[in-house]
């Protein structure tokens, strides 16, 4: 398929991206013309990634960087600026769910880890971008959470409970950046076939929300989610700001 160039002359940071969602959108964003940055915690998959969408003739770097070590953030955005200049783009699709279980016995280290992960980490690399936007004029950001956050799910508490803490980031960043011409967004998908849904996709309690909750009745692809991650990313949503879109099938999420 061929798409316009809406991306050409921008450089997109990507956190989480060697795969699934983090990958459909990276090469969505490369096919559209944008210089890509992708980014991972495994070197190996880094490479493979980077491999892929060369191959694709995608203009790429891959950055080794997990999101809650310090120097590996920092290394990511000069990474960025030495290779291409700057940053226009930036989603970040870091995610763990460290617990499964009641939270009355989740371990103080798992609810640590979750937080650290899904908020702080989201959290400072943001502010590390923010300025190399200012200096370009412009940008957009993109946070990814979870339809989950709008339902009572068993056990998955650490999850939700840090994911939904995206929703109030992205409202107070897009406050705070609009004057700077940086618009802040979020996208909450639900059920996915990734790597990361594979062990939860076997319980009775996912089959049952696909089976009875989602009117569509299957689980969505990572390019179902890098479409509108994509039209949030780029100028043709350049009135939208502080929004979280449900990608989800159906999946009620509103009232």
């Amino acid at each position: 398929m061929q798409y316009l160039p809406r991306f050409a002359g921008k450089v997109a940071v990507l956190s989480a991206s060697t795969d699934g969602i983090g990958l459909a959108l990276a090469r969505r964003l490369g096919q559209e013309k944008a210089k890509v940055v992708v980014s991972s915690r495994n070197m190996d998959n880094v490479n493979k990634a980077v491999e892929t969408l060369k191959k694709e003739n995608i203009e790429v770097i891959g950055v080794k960087c997990h999101i809650s070590n310090p120097e590996e953030r920092s290394n990511l955005v000069q990474e960025a600026v030495k290779n291409f200049g700057g940053i226009d783009l930036l989603m970040i699709n870091a995610g763990v769910s460290p617990y499964i279980g009641d939270l009355m016995d989740c371990p103080e280290s798992a609810w640590d880890k979750g937080f650290d992960v899904n908020v702080k980490g989201p959290f400072l690399l943001t502010k590390e971008v923010i300025p190399t936007m200012r200096k370009r004029g412009a940008g957009s950001i993109l946070f990814m959470a979870t339809s989950l956050i709008y339902k009572d799910v068993p056990y998955m508490g650490v999850y939700t409970s840090s994911k939904s803490s995206l929703l109030r980031l992205t409202k107070q960043f897009a406050m705070e950046l609009a004057k700077d011409n940086i618009r802040v967004n979020c996208v909450a998908p639900g059920p996915v076939n990734t790597a990361f849904l594979t062990e939860i996709a076997k319980t009775e309690l996912c089959q049952n929300i696909v089976e009875n909750e989602i009117p569509m009745k299957r689980i969505g692809r990572p390019e179902e989610i890098a479409a509108p991650a994509a039209f949030l990313l780029s100028d043709e949503a350049s009135y939208i700001t502080g929004e979280t879109i449900v990608i989800a099938g159906g999946l009620q999420s509103r009232l």
